[in-house]
């Protein structure tokens, strides 16, 4: 299969496939509700309904659509993008991945850190149940194909985990079908700072056979103990030991703060622009056809 980059469709193809996708036939029914983000560059108000701390930095807040029939509009592996205006009359426009299963209606989960300092994860923050914040998409990064590769890398950091945890989600919802092999190396500062941890290894353990999880944390913070996790950075000896090695049946995607993409595979240029792969993976032998970076 050619490992063609299949990422930065016009988002309002991608809604207009979602109804192929959603219904198995190119004719959807009249009575088939349209998603609640379109695709077509407006922004749709959504309703906070719940927030749930996951960590002491990190919350889960759920976004109800305007109608409870309504699915998201997303595709895998895609975003969204919400905004608010601040008192000087300024967008803060800022990126998100949706951890939720692309097919759920009525609601989505974003899995948000909040960054002393950064705008719209102070202002989310802030937010009461019942607010609403406004947002649009789909943005399509990659469109998923069941085995379009044998195996895949996932190499993420913080919350760089949420894009690779809509892959390995959608994947092994389908697992029937879709039988590619997954590894994925999560890098976090502190046990505690493990997003989405109970999720992962239940999934390990109930796939044992097709998706291995390996954590990685700066510190041990206390006593706890954990076979999966080693304390240390995700280097070279990990992913040569760990990644499958690269190929046309093969691929490595990354998501996590600079200092990840830095050190392990050069920085995007732009939003459409991946740029050349460096550091450690380029020493291994990995290449812009073998990496894609979220």
């Amino acid at each position: 299969m050619s490992k063609v980059l299949k990422f930065l469709v016009p988002a309002a193809a991608v809604a207009g496939g979602l109804y192929f996708y959603q219904t198995g036939s190119a004719a959807a029914p009249a009575a088939l509700v349209p998603p609640a983000l379109k695709g077509d560059g407006e922004w749709v108000d959504l309703k906070l309904t719940n927030v749930k701390p996951v960590s002491n930095d990190t919350k889960v807040y759920t976004f109800a659509f305007p109608n409870a029939n309504q699915t998201s509009g997303l595709v895998v592996a895609s975003a969204i993008l919400t905004k608010y205006v601040t008192e000087k009359g300024n967008n803060v426009v800022r990126p998100y991945t949706p951890i939720t299963d692309v097919r759920k209606k009525g609601s989505f989960d974003l899995l948000v850190k909040t960054y002393e300092g950064g705008k719209m994860s102070v202002h989310m923050r802030g937010l009461e149940v019942g607010d609403s914040l406004p947002f649009k998409g789909p943005i399509l990064k990659w469109k998923w194909e069941p085995n379009q590769f044998k195996e895949i890398g996932l190499i993420g950091g913080g919350t760089g985990i949420t894009p690779l945890y809509q892959l390995v989600h959608e994947i092994l919802s389908h697992n029937d079908v879709d039988k590619t092999k997954i590894t994925l190396l999560y890098g976090s500062k502190t046990m505690d700072d493990i997003l989405l941890k109970e999720e992962l290894d239940a999934l390990a353990a109930k796939y044992p056979d097709q998706f291995t999880v390996k954590y990685f944390i700066d510190k041990i913070v206390d006593s706890r103990k954990d076979d999966k996790i080693t304390v240390g950075y995700i280097g070279k000896d990990v992913l040569e030991s760990n990644l499958p090695k690269p190929s046309a049946d093969s691929h490595v995607f990354i998501c996590g703060p600079p200092p990840l993409y830095k050190a392990l595979s050069g920085v995007k240029v732009s939003p459409t622009d991946q740029g050349e792969v460096s550091g450690v993976l380029k020493e291994l032998g990995y290449d812009k056809t073998d990496v894609f970076k979220f």
